[in-house]
């Protein structure tokens, strides 16, 4: 059983364009009142599933996220749209059969690469071993930099995150590795606690304003507080 993630207008640029520079990400648009939907979703998540994680799946349901529909100009429904370097790169319209299916997602996972392999390996010495062969490797660089931060190196951690174009994945990965290279330490009352007592600050002093930015980015974008502090940081700035 995958994970599939119900995207909205609002989710649409992090979780499929964000995510499509690391992996291929199938958009599956529908409705609830769609018959051929129906019966091409079980088939999509079975044929992705498959793809042990080289292909992801996300879910767009039309009546409630206009704007992701129109920007794919979808004229019927079930359609489906590959994204990858937040570019699309494959569609097709309609419930087609398994095999097809298959055919569409297959054109879509790469071959891995001797760094890929190395990358998925997950140790240090492979991580290093995959950048000295793809100085770039987004996923690389940011399990690397995550091992270093972990071992009490966050500059090089933040060195080598400025090799690649920012991603959510890399984001994290960097307000990480300034929290670490600031020795911030959440309390045991939560991060709540810290963010609490920079929003005074923000306005006026960019590190507590960076660090307050950090914070929220290590909570995760689903996490509801993200919003609210948001909101609070807007209205303190503005």
């Amino acid at each position: 059983m995958i994970n599939v993630i119900d995207v909205t207008d609002a989710t649409f640029e992090h979780d499929v364009l964000d995510r499509s520079v690391e992996v291929p990400v199938v958009i599956d648009l529908w409705a609830p009142w769609c018959g051929p939907c129906r019966t091409l979703g079980p088939i999509l998540e079975k044929v992705v599933g498959a793809s042990n994680g080289a292909v992801e799946l996300v879910k767009v349901n039309v009546d409630e996220n206009p704007r992701v529909s129109t920007a794919f100009q979808v004229q019927s429904i079930p359609a489906v749209f590959a994204v990858r370097d937040r570019k699309i790169v494959d569609q097709f319209i309609g419930a087609l059969p398994e095999q097809q299916v298959a055919a569409f997602i297959a054109g879509l996972a790469p071959t891995p690469s001797e760094a890929d392999e190395l990358v998925a390996a997950g140790d240090e010495a492979s991580l290093r071993q995959a950048l000295a062969l793809e100085p770039d490797h987004p996923a690389g660089v940011v399990a690397l930099a995550r091992l270093l931060v972990a071992a009490g190196t966050p500059a090089e951690a933040l060195e080598l995150l400025a090799r690649i174009p920012e991603t959510a994945d890399s984001r994290v990965a960097a307000a990480e590795a300034r929290l670490a290279a600031q020795q911030v330490e959440v309390p045991a009352d939560g991060v709540d606690v810290l963010l609490d007592a920079l929003l005074p600050k923000v306005k006026d002093d960019a590190d507590a304003r960076q660090e307050f930015l950090d914070l929220l980015e290590t909570l995760g974008a689903d996490d509801p507080r993200v919003a609210r502090y948001r909101k609070a940081l807007a209205a303190t700035l503005f």
